[in-house]
């Protein structure tokens, strides 16, 4: 979510990227950063405000609101064909890979 305006940049200048987004619906990173500082127990408070759920986000549907298309894929497999497919097609494309929690 941090970055999510690069994608209107990749369909403005029509640029051979394709996004990867592994989304885990949480700032898995940011739980790790907790530990770091030695917050221990966060609370449900904190703890909620590093949940992406509630809605779930669709990344999908937000790049195609900026004017790249993509797809969402749930196995290896099929992340290997989307991933193939976006490198071989020319503009941007989106891979949103879901990841278990």
């Amino acid at each position: 979510m941090y970055t999510v305006q690069s994608l209107w940049t990749q369909a403005r200048e029509n640029l051979d990227v394709t996004t990867v987004v592994f989304s885990n619906r949480s700032y898995e990173i940011l739980l790790g950063e907790l530990a770091k500082v030695g917050a221990g127990n966060a609370g449900r408070s904190a703890l909620d405000m590093l949940d992406l759920r509630r809605p779930d986000l669709d990344f999908v549907m937000m790049a195609k609101s900026m004017g790249v298309p993509g797809v969402r894929v749930d196995s290896n497999a099929s992340f290997a064909k989307a991933l193939a497919h976006g490198i071989a097609q020319p503009g941007p494309y989106l891979v949103e890979v879901e990841l278990a929690k």
